[in-house]
């Protein structure tokens, strides 16, 4: 990897292969959303199994993050990164195919299974590339803009190609797109070399008990709207996910070569990153999905009408999430998180009040800008504070932690504030019927995100850490306040 640091023109083309990549990857969990009224028409899927075209790509992807940024680290990030692309785009192709619906979610869930193993690989290939510094926060700045950018694109992408093409439009569209990344990614990314620990046993009890605890933790989440929040199912499933999860700690204390050496959690800076980009999602998830509800079924409006009026936050986000970084270097990460998180939540509060019966989709144009500024300021601004220090050894295994941290606060989010508004306000037809309930779920969204602002406060007065380690500094290096 020290090629293509003294590599400019390489970098160059190293950092959209791989942002484009992660655009693709959260599109991908967005862009069924308005697609799934013609996928279950055209398919026969029950109207409650529907949601599971989406919740088994968030499962799997959720489930396997950090065995997929170990595994990279082990064997290599390009060689993890190209297998992982691969098997995404034959899982798009073979879902663009479904017959049934069993084969369109266990599609869904492949991709789910392959993207898990991309996206951490392709943030450390990222890390390891761009040295850390201005250049660094250059190159998050670009590969969180894309991605955050992914996920409100997703309605208006699935809008016109469900309108115009069909509904295996979304999938078909990953093929083309996959062959390419693929073929271009063993011209452009350097072999990388394991680091070192490839040799040994791979910590399967460890990649065992975490990916069942976590992938069992957002099932429970995903399945209580249906079976209850206090049934028995529920809390069976959630005192299982604790268990394994708790398994997992045990068996990385005592293991030789842990999956997650538990020493990176040692650094403040790093578990508050994580806490805020958790936080970050959790607001952010829900509102994707609320807002696609509202547009088209109590405003009427086509997928295509949708997709448009979700044009402000995305080109919001993109705007802000360039910036994140850039902010961060000039009134430091505290100040830049805790305003980013408070703007969030302010936007949020906005879209709660802003939606009332009868209402057009202007009212929803100026929370659009307040909400995308401030989240994709927090998008970024969490990555360069998790990142900050990271060795090339462990940029795989933070990258894991820090997109796992994102899909399951996303997942909870989803769950938990769907479900508020589900119970409050239906899901039924019509000007007003879904308002109560929405108001409550993005109320509650804006309370989430406020969380986030008072959870960044400590971070004030943090400082970029030097390239040297030295014993005032945790364990990634990164100064503490």
């Amino acid at each position: 990897m020290d090629d293509i640091k003294s590599n400019p023109r390489q970098r160059a083309l190293t950092l959209p292969l791989l942002a484009s990549t992660q655009f693709v990857l959260i599109l991908d969990a967005a862009i069924v959303g308005v697609a799934l009224p013609s996928m279950g028409a055209a398919l026969g899927f029950a109207a409650a199994d529907l949601s599971w075209v989406a919740n088994a790509y968030i499962l799997l992807f959720g489930g396997f993050l950090l065995l997929g940024g170990r595994v990279g680290d082990l064997i290599g990030r390009r060689r993890t990164f190209i297998i992982g692309v691969l098997a995404f785009t034959l899982s798009s192709f073979l879902g663009a195919l479904a017959q049934d619906p069993l084969w369109l979610v266990g599609a869904r869930a492949a991709q789910g299974l392959s993207a898990a193993f991309i996206a951490p690989s392709a943030l450390a290939l990222l890390l390891v590339t761009f040295p850390e510094g201005k250049e660094r926060d250059r190159a998050l700045g670009v590969w969180g803009a894309v991605a955050a950018t992914g996920g409100a694109a997703g309605g208006l992408v699935g809008g016109v190609l469900t309108e115009w093409l069909g509904w295996a439009s979304v999938l078909y569209v990953n093929v083309p797109i996959g062959l390419a990344v693929a073929w271009l990614a063993t011209r452009i990314l350097p072999a990388d070399a394991a680091d070192g620990r490839s040799g040994r046993a791979l910590d399967l009890a460890g990649a065992m008990t975490v990916t069942a605890g976590i992938g069992i933790g957002i099932y429970a989440l995903i399945d209580a709207n249906d079976a209850g929040w206090t049934s028995p199912r529920t809390l069976l499933l959630a005192a299982l996910a604790v268990s394994l999860v708790a398994a997992f700690v045990l068996i990385e204390r005592r293991i030789a070569n842990p999956l997650v050496p538990l020493t990176i959690f040692r650094d403040r800076l790093f578990r508050t990153a994580n806490g805020i980009a958790v936080l970050n999602t959790m607001a952010m998830f829900p509102l994707f999905f609320l807002l696609t509800l509202y547009l088209q079924r109590t405003l009427g409006l086509s997928p295509l009408e949708a997709g448009l009026a979700f044009l402000p936050l995305s080109l919001t986000l993109l705007v802000s999430t360039l910036q994140g970084p850039r902010l961060v270097s000039r009134v430091g990460a505290g100040p830049a998180l805790v305003g980013a998180m408070a703007v969030t939540a302010a936007g949020l509060a906005w879209f709660a009040l802003s939606v009332a019966d009868g209402s057009s989709p202007v009212a929803v144009v100026g929370p659009s800008f307040v909400t995308g500024l401030g989240a994709g300021v927090a998008w970024t601004a969490s990555a360069v504070v998790a990142t900050a220090g990271a060795s090339p050894q462990d940029a795989g295994l933070r990258s894991g932690v820090l997109i796992a941290s994102q899909q399951v606060g996303g997942a909870a989010g989803l769950a938990g504030i769907v479900a508020l508004a589900v119970s409050l306000g239906g899901t039924a037809l019509g000007p007003g019927v879904f308002t109560a309930g929405l108001q409550a779920g993005l109320a509650s969204a804006a309370i989430i995100a406020a969380l986030g602002a008072l959870l960044a406060l400590p971070l004030i007065g943090w400082r970029r850490p030097s390239t040297s380690m030295d014993p005032s500094r945790g364990s990634s290096g990164a100064a503490l306040p």
